[in-house]
């Protein structure tokens, strides 16, 4: 599901004039989409993105916090409820390894991509608490339904792009759905 709700988003900014790199490597880490769009005034703009959408949820999008998994046991992937704290600590564990890694901004600061965004698209969440702790930490986030119902409405400077016949599929099921 990752690698096609990557798909997905790719094919949204490419409409939207953007050009985008999938799946860049930094040692283990990796920027899921990476989209720059050049301007008429010579500037370029930069978007960061994660891709973490699920049809059916069986836990967080971030991890226990790495210092409650030591001292507790629990495992990274707990899907237990967890306290305001808790979740606090680990939105900024998650932001941290995701987008504000020394690596990760080194590779923007190289390519000279200083004021880039950091975004995340969504599906189905268990947390909205989570999701709500992201956006006050700067994090933009979309709905993957939104990003279908854009490709679906023809927004964008584009009629398509490589990712056209996957968007289309998309498409067709959803207007099948509705019928």
């Amino acid at each position: 599901m990752a690698k096609l709700s990557e798909e997905i988003v790719e094919e949204w900014l490419n409409r939207q004039g953007y050009f985008t790199i999938r799946g860049i490597k930094i040692g283990v880490d990796e920027i899921d989409i990476l989209a720059i769009k050049p301007s008429m005034t010579g500037t370029i703009e930069c978007r960061h993105f994660e891709v973490q959408c699920s049809t059916r949820p069986v836990g967080y999008i971030t991890s226990v916090p790495k210092e409650i998994q030591k001292t507790t046991g629990r495992s990274g992937n707990s899907a237990k409820a967890r306290t305001t704290e808790e979740l606090v600590i680990s939105v900024d564990e998650w932001i941290e390894k995701k987008f504000t890694k020394k690596k990760k901004e080194s590779l923007f600061k190289e390519l000279n991509f200083t004021n880039h965004t950091k975004e995340l698209v969504i599906n189905v969440v268990i947390s909205n608490e989570e999701i709500e702790l992201m956006k006050k930490r700067g994090i933009i986030i979309h709905d993957l339904k939104n990003i279908i119902f854009d490709i679906n409405q023809n927004i964008g400077i584009l009629q398509s792009a490589s990712g056209d016949d996957l968007a289309e599929l998309i498409i067709m099921g959803i207007r099948a759905n509705n019928s």
